[in-house]
């Protein structure tokens, strides 16, 4: 149903609210002693209507309505020639890492991987996470508009060839660990429906290319994908920072280690200089002692050595 007819009908059921809210109202009247002439409530109520400007209202409904259906057909046009829908399809890719990841975690075709330019990628601890946003909605849309169902069969076998060549490109150009990517990329299809069919109809070929590393995501699955993928960076954060924390806490135990043993020495050394201290003392008080029986002859001048 067109977006015009959806509108208009609306309006048209406004319109028999009104024209039957108006009967009722004749036959409360007619049927009450009220002396109310239904002439007087007719006009009252077109009066009202006019007043509410209610004609100019559904004229702006259905020029409204028109734009929105001609919107509709340029946008519908646009997905259909495969240069603008790849450039929809990497605009919509975008604004959900935009939405969903920090400036610095991801990159819009950018040389990331050897010589390869993936339409996207989302860089993580572990590696280059590729994303490729191209996809053949036209072949797809071949097998829908098919009305023969031999056509029919032919064109959803060649959507399938299409899709397995896509995902076998993603699987030679960007799962490659050892030029820096992960283990796994993304082959993102901007459209829940073609995303849909692929689950549904086409489910073991994406199990297939799914254990080979290429993961098949939607606007929504890939949004979820992508808070993973933030989870598991802020993670590795973490743990490096707790980890540099331990390395501080262990720096800061061998130095109170070794504190602890420059302490035990200068202590080892003032107990003995205490002791020697102590010693010297008794001996100063001997002499001392000595030279008070100087003063006294009757005293003993020997001084007693300990």
């Amino acid at each position: 149903m067109a977006i015009t007819d959806l509108l208009l009908g609306v309006v048209l059921l406004g319109l028999l609210f009104v024209i039957g809210l108006l009967f009722q109202v004749r036959r409360t009247v007619a049927e009450s002693d009220a002396g109310v002439e239904t002439d007087q409530l007719t006009a009252a109520l077109s009066q009202s209507l006019s007043s509410m400007e209610f004609g100019e209202t559904v004229s702006r409904i259905e020029d409204r309505a028109g734009k929105i259906e001609s919107l509709h057909d340029d946008f519908d046009r646009l997905l259909r020639a495969p240069r603008e829908r790849g450039e929809f399809g990497e605009v919509q890719l975008e604004v959900m890492l935009s939405d969903h990841l920090h400036p610095g975690m991801y990159g819009i075709r950018e040389q990331v991987v050897g010589s390869k330019t993936p339409d996207a990628h989302v860089e993580t601890p572990e590696g280059i996470v590729a994303i490729d946003s191209k996809f053949p909605l036209d072949r797809y849309e071949q097998f829908l508009q098919a009305d023969d169902p031999e056509q029919k069969r032919a064109h959803k076998r060649a959507f399938r060839d299409a899709v397995e060549s896509q995902l076998a490109k993603i699987e030679r150009d960007y799962v490659d660990p050892s030029a820096g990517t992960t283990d796994f990329a993304f082959a993102y299809i901007p459209s829940e429906s073609v995303y849909y069919h692929l689950i549904t109809e086409e489910y073991d070929l994406l199990r297939e290319y799914t254990k080979r590393g290429v993961q098949v995501v939607s606007p929504l699955t890939l949004g979820h994908k992508l808070e993973l993928l933030k989870t598991g960076a802020q993670a590795q954060k973490l743990s490096e920072e707790a980890e540099a924390v331990l390395d501080h806490l262990a720096q800061l135990g061998d130095r109170f280690e070794s504190v602890e043993d420059e302490w035990s020495t200068h202590k080892r050394h003032v107990d003995n200089a205490a002791k020697r201290a102590d010693d010297v003392d008794r001996a100063l008080g001997q002499v001392r002692d000595a030279f008070d029986r100087i003063d006294r002859p009757e005293g003993n001048l020997s001084v007693t050595e300990d």
